[in-house]
């Protein structure tokens, strides 16, 4: 019944766990049931180990959290030798995020993921570009375009290029990606903010800005979803607030192929299970025996 077929690659269900809030799995392993979700998008990996952020990383807001972790990782190889094997043992689908401040890292990482039997790799352009002044690479098009076309002449690997909310035009973004050789897309990733302590009257994070997830961003997330559903014919990872099953429903309605749950995890660590559930008896109830009978119905 849940059933969702991403590039060729079947998943039992379309919930999958957002990448950075689910590290590698092993801190949720006793709490969750990975056997029961459709797969798991590894927290973002890049080819040099990044230490993260200094000061407060995560902040909690009134309808979702603010999060400033800095990639915070230990390499792309590191990864593969002491965490790959790990989400191996389990009957779910591993996407792989790969970070970068240079498009050199970025190959550099594809090139060693190559060697494994990973199937899919979710590509995170909301990085800094370190020779462009520190802009995202996710920001515009045609930065966006030209590392998605390198790193596309390095892989044969499904390609899930994850796509900013900051960019400047979310459907010409997604347009340019898809033309340089993305077979999908995911997104959005957070959102860029602002918290400020007014007690000690600075910025709650060190580096000033940081991105907003949870509840208060979905309703834009689903525009943006439908958006560039409306403009590309690849499969569509809606994220941003999904809470509930009900939530995950409209995504799959605004034209998205799966969703990946974040935020929720931190309220409860087994939401992902209950959304798989409550999407599978919604369609009992409504007597729909496929999601492809109500995906992109709006």
């Amino acid at each position: 019944m849940l059933e969702t077929n991403i590039c060729d690659i079947v998943f039992k269900n379309p919930v999958i766990a957002a990448s950075g809030t689910f590290g590698f799995g092993r801190e949720y392993e006793p709490y969750v049931d990975f056997n029961k979700i459709g797969g798991i998008a590894t927290s973002g990996v890049t080819y040099k180990a990044k230490p993260g952020n200094r000061g407060i990383r995560i902040h909690e807001t009134p309808s979702g959290i603010m999060n400033s972790i800095g990639l915070q990782n230990p390499s792309t190889e590191e990864f593969i030798k002491n965490d790959l094997e790990f989400l191996r043992q389990f009957d779910t689908k591993v996407l792989v995020n790969v970070g970068g401040s240079t498009i050199d890292d970025y190959i550099k990482s594809i090139e060693l993921l190559n060697e494994t039997d990973i199937k899919i790799i979710e590509l995170n352009i909301s990085c800094p570009n370190v020779k462009e002044g520190g802009m995202a690479f996710g920001i515009k098009c045609e930065i966006a375009e030209e590392v998605v076309k390198k790193v596309r002449a390095h892989t044969d690997k499904v390609l899930i290029v994850k796509l900013s909310p900051n960019a400047e035009n979310i459907k010409d973004m997604a347009v340019k990606c898809v033309e340089a050789g993305a077979d999908g897309l995911s997104l959005v990733n957070t959102f860029n903010a602002i918290a400020v302590d007014i007690y000690n009257k600075k910025p709650v994070f060190n580096n000033i800005t940081a991105g907003l997830s949870g509840p208060a961003i979905k309703p834009i997330a689903l525009r943006m979803v439908r958006d560039v559903a409306s403009v590309v014919n690849v499969p569509i990872i809606g994220i941003g607030g999904i809470m509930d099953w009900k939530d995950a429903i409209e995504f799959i309605m605004v034209g998205a192929t799966a969703v990946q749950v974040g935020t929720a995890n931190f309220v409860n660590p087994n939401s992902m299970v209950e959304i798989a559930e409550g999407m599978a008896n919604y369609m009992k109830d409504q007597g729909i025996k496929s999601l492809d009978e109500i995906r992109g119905i709006i």
